[in-house]
């Protein structure tokens, strides 16, 4: 439905990353133009004309909620550059 780089976060032993979103409440956290998408939680969506920045503020919050909750640290699979 939106332009999307795939699964932004690698799976991490013994857990899943979608499941860990959607306990957070997380889809369809919103930076700019960036969201979690509310389909499947371990994707960030362009739905309107997102910034790199923004995809990056997304990435972050997820990363800080899922490590403040759970205590994993998640890997983005994508090469930033």
């Amino acid at each position: 439905e939106y332009p999307n780089a795939g699964s932004v976060f690698k799976r991490p032993q013994g857990h899943y990353v979608g499941p860990m979103i959607d306990e957070l409440n997380l889809k369809g956290y919103t930076v700019g133009g960036a969201q979690v998408s509310k389909k499947h939680g371990g994707f960030i969506v362009n739905f309107d004309n997102a910034t790199g920045q923004d995809v990056l503020g997304v990435i972050n919050h997820v990363k800080s909620e899922v490590f403040a909750k759970f205590g994993v640290d998640l890997e983005v699979e994508q090469r930033i550059i």
